[in-house]
């Protein structure tokens, strides 16, 4: 006996997945567009290069950071960030662009009202931001001492587990809240005074 597949679901994995391919190819093909060594596009990189921002946002977050902890990093240029002889190299893979496509598609696909979703994506991608600052000067910090990150982990692999870990508990909580709103009465006749 064959069960259909609720509406619902399909809606869901359709929205979900339209989501996530849009942002990311999206990206993707900005990023393209922006680099001179590919298809350059100089509209693309003057105006619409956000890429290029989150790495900025990447390398100056991570020098606050490790200026916070006490060490004097530089940014040389806007791939690089600069800690005595040590340096990390930003490029696209390490900006957590499917990481945060991901959540951002989780959030849009499910229900809630469109302020309520805005400030998830928010703060789920500024937690996502945050512990690619915390990898970046973490990953800086133990190459110029000559030591390595937790566990001997790749420095992918060690962002990965961290944001997927975020990510699950994020959609956790935002089930845990989607649980407590009260189903809309449609019927007619039926006030919310009631």
């Amino acid at each position: 006996m064959k069960l259909p597949i609720p509406k619902q679901y399909i809606t869901y994995i359709v929205k979900f997945i339209g989501c996530f391919c849009l942002l990311y190819f999206t990206t993707v093909a900005i990023e393209g567009l922006a680099t001179p060594a590919n298809r350059y596009a100089p509209f693309v990189a003057h105006y619409l290069d956000y890429p290029a921002l989150l790495r900025y946002s990447l390398l100056y977050g991570s020098r606050f950071l490790l200026s916070l902890l006490g060490y004097n990093s530089i940014v040389p240029d806007g791939f690089h960030l600069q800690l005595g002889n040590s340096s990390v190299q930003l490029v696209y893979a390490c900006l957590g662009v499917g990481v945060t496509c991901f959540w951002l598609a989780f959030v849009f696909a499910n229900n809630g009202t469109w302020k309520k979703k805005a400030a998830w994506m928010l703060g789920g991608s500024f937690i996502i931001w945050c512990i690619n600052v915390v990898r970046i000067s973490l990953l800086l910090k133990t190459s110029s001492q000559n030591q390595q990150l937790p566990f001997g982990m790749d420095n992918h692999t060690f962002f990965n587990i961290l944001a997927y870990a975020a990510i699950f508990i994020l959609i956790y909580f935002f089930d845990r809240g989607q649980r407590h709103i009260p189903p809309l009465r449609q019927e007619r006749g039926q006030g919310l005074g009631k």
